[in-house]
């Protein structure tokens, strides 16, 4: 329909029909907000209710460990890296002292190995506890949150138990442990072990087969095998696609070549299957715990040499020399020789490794941390873009970010 005016004398036709055009609607989503799973700002644009983009900006956490440790001795900073991700402190610390270790060409005994794995895959099944309590508290579901907390606290009992603290444990050392595992520390673990899977069953009665859960979580969050390869992802996140890559299977460290275990791999590559393969996780995680644990004999638990472990504090009352060394290796540390170190590790979330460069010098010259949050995040947009903004918090989620361990 047009109708017809006069102006300045002249008839002009004017048409009622309009021209709608769809402008995409640009909004923020955190950083100060749970559902970022930390503080991470993602910038969404929206066409409707179809996720056009999504650009993650980090930084808001401004920890700065990579430099504040170029400036500590290598004893000193067994402090920093498990601060760096707070769900699975023990993977930070075991890579930064394999790294450092390697340096020093150390001799780490087989007790002290045997700790470190068990502590280490304990650590990650509490980090994948958190993930399901968190991730299905994103999309509603708050049953399976106390469930998985309940488990997580006995977990961090026995941590508590053995380091004095429920995170932040600073327990591994360069060249071994701090001191050795407490008493009754090994039946309390083995109590935990007989009673862990029949728990795992009750999360899967509750959440693997609810039809919530599978409408929200089947075919969302799409990831392609060839995108995740894209973007060097690692972890569960790469084996949700279908690569089997598990770097305590690709490249033993500490002893996992003695373990028997298998790598759990998805293929459809979406929210599901990133659930699901961390769910599987934990019970080959709990095959290595009693495995090493079974295998935990009498023995040192630190290098014999004096030039990288403190000696034994019970020396320091009787012998000058002990004391010589403690003094030294507290006030001067060691000094590497001038090299490169790095060593892959498989953490909760992929690949973790800490490249170290050393001029000679008690101070790491040079940090980098090869974090598999960061990585990973990268896949966000390729995992959102077309869908529904409703299912972007949970294909979120499904990556398990950590943002300490971004913000480095």
């Amino acid at each position: 329909m047009s109708k017809t005016i006069t102006k300045n004398n002249k008839k002009e036709t004017i048409s009622n029909k309009s021209e709608f055009k769809t402008k995409l609607m640009r909004i923020n989503m955190g950083p100060q907000h749970p559902s970022t799973h930390g503080v991470l700002r993602l910038v969404v644009d929206l066409e409707g209710e179809v996720v056009a983009a999504v650009k993650p900006q980090i930084g808001y956490l401004h920890t700065g460990f990579e430099k504040t440790m170029e400036n500590r001795s290598y004893m000193q900073n067994v402090t920093y890296p498990n601060r760096m991700d707070y769900t699975a402190s023990f993977s930070h610390d075991l890579a930064y002292v394999l790294s450092a270790e390697k340096l020093m060409d150390a001799v780490v005994p087989i007790r002290a190995q045997r700790v470190r794995v068990l502590l280490t895959e304990l650590n990650r099944i509490a980090s994948h506890l958190i993930y399901f309590a968190t991730g299905l508290l994103d999309m509603g579901a708050l049953t399976l949150y106390f469930y998985t907390m309940r488990e997580r606290e006995d977990i961090l009992d026995l941590f508590e138990m053995i380091a004095g603290a429920r995170m932040n444990y600073g327990y591994f050392r360069i060249g071994g442990l701090a001191y050795d595992v407490p008493e009754g520390f090994e039946e309390k673990l083995r109590a935990f072990i007989s009673k862990f899977p029949k728990m795992m069953q009750q999360y899967a009665d509750l959440f693997a087969k609810n039809d919530i859960f599978l409408a929200r979580s089947k075919g969302i969050g799409v990831l392609s095998q060839e995108i995740a390869l894209d973007y060097a992802m690692t972890g569960p996140s790469l084996r949700a696609t279908g690569v089997g890559l598990d770097f305590r299977k690709a490249a033993p460290y500490s002893g996992y070549e003695d373990y028997d275990f298998n790598v759990p791999t998805a293929t459809a590559g979406d929210v599901y299957s990133r659930f699901m393969v961390r769910f599987e996780e934990m019970g080959e995680s709990l095959k290595i715990v009693e495995q090493a644990l079974n295998r935990l004999e009498p023995g040192p638990i630190k290098d014999p040499s004096r030039h990288i472990s403190l000696p034994p504090r019970d020396e320091l009352a009787s012998s000058m020399e002990a004391v010589i060394f403690h003094f030294k290796l507290v006030t001067e540390g060691f000094h590497p020789a001038k090299a490169e170190s790095y060593v892959a590790t498989e953490s909760a979330r992929g690949e973790l490794g800490y490249f170290l460069v050393s001029d000679g010098g008690s101070m790491p010259y040079r940090v980098k941390v090869r974090v598999p949050s960061l990585i990973n995040l990268q896949a966000l947009e390729s995992a959102c873009k077309g869908g529904l903004f409703a299912d972007l918090v949970m294909t979120l989620a499904s990556f398990d970010p950590i943002l300490g361990d971004i913000d480095k």
